[in-house]
């Protein structure tokens, strides 16, 4: 991956941590997953990325991650090298080990890092306080809901006290009522952590929730087409939700989302 120097050029005073400058990916069979994104994220950003299907959100994560190789361009870290210790990951599944028990999938991060389960358990066990697990520790996830696995996840991700966390759709398969809590303690979390968060999704409704910037794609090749700002304040509960003022962003990025996949679709020449 290249890794260049310090970023420079934030927004409205904000702090840049990292920028994608001219960054594409062709895979081996020929697909151009992504092409010339541009794309500068601030810290302590709540950035999502939304897109139509195939249009690189995921790839765009994996390259930040570190877990793929551009083909083109750079990523430009602030303070110039930045080695992925300071990145949690949440992927679309919870990814947890079936066989251990919650607390030692949550350790499991720092295990790899040399640290022994008596040392690891005060942060293991704030982390699972702070997700609400409680009482949990000694469960094995087929003992778990899908959204108590995927707060294992998040615990998992967070227990390193990471300078960035990455989150793959990570409440794409679960109901409408677990996802707006997980979307509310995510935001708590976020504004207790002090992370930058990006975040892939393909919900108007959650991306306008969480966000502070919204990056839209499209596709064919993966490229970033829009950008839309969400002024509105943070914390944010189950009453921005029902407000006219998430109603009116809703529409927005509704709209700001469909011009997105026109794009695509002119692209592909249909």
């Amino acid at each position: 991956m290249a890794v260049t120097g310090n970023v420079v050029g934030g927004r409205g005073g904000a702090s840049p941590l990292l920028a994608l400058r001219g960054v594409g990916k062709t895979f081996s069979n020929g697909v151009t997953a992504l092409r010339d994104v541009d794309l500068v994220i601030d810290e302590g950003d709540f950035l999502s990325l939304l897109g139509p299907s195939g249009c690189g959100k995921s790839t765009a994560l994996r390259i930040i991650a570190g877990l793929s190789t551009p083909s083109a361009g750079t990523l430009d870290w602030r303070g110039g090298t930045f080695d992925g210790s300071g990145i949690g990951f949440v992927f679309q599944e919870p990814t947890l080990l079936p066989w251990a028990s919650v607390f030692d999938n949550v350790w499991l991060p720092l295990r790899l890092r040399g640290v022994s389960r008596a040392q690891a358990a005060p942060a293991v066990m704030a982390m699972l306080s702070k997700v609400h697990l409680d009482g949990f520790a000694d469960a094995v996830p087929r003992e778990l809901s899908g959204g108590m696995k995927m707060r294992v996840s998040i615990a998992r991700a967070l227990v390193t006290k990471p300078r960035v966390l990455l989150m793959d759709e990570p409440f794409a398969a679960l109901d409408e009522i677990t996802r707006f809590r997980l979307n509310d303690d995510l935001l708590g979390l976020w504004q207790e952590e002090r992370f930058t968060a990006v975040f892939v999704t393909h919900s108007v409704f959650e991306s306008v929730f969480l966000s502070n910037r919204i990056v839209f794609m499209a596709a064919r090749p993966g490229r970033v087409f829009e950008e839309m700002a969400i002024g509105a304040a943070y914390p944010r509960d189950g009453s921005f939700r029902t407000s006219s003022t998430y109603a009116a962003l809703c529409r927005q990025a509704s709209e700001m989302l469909s011009a997105a996949m026109q794009g695509s679709v002119r692209d592909d020449g249909n």
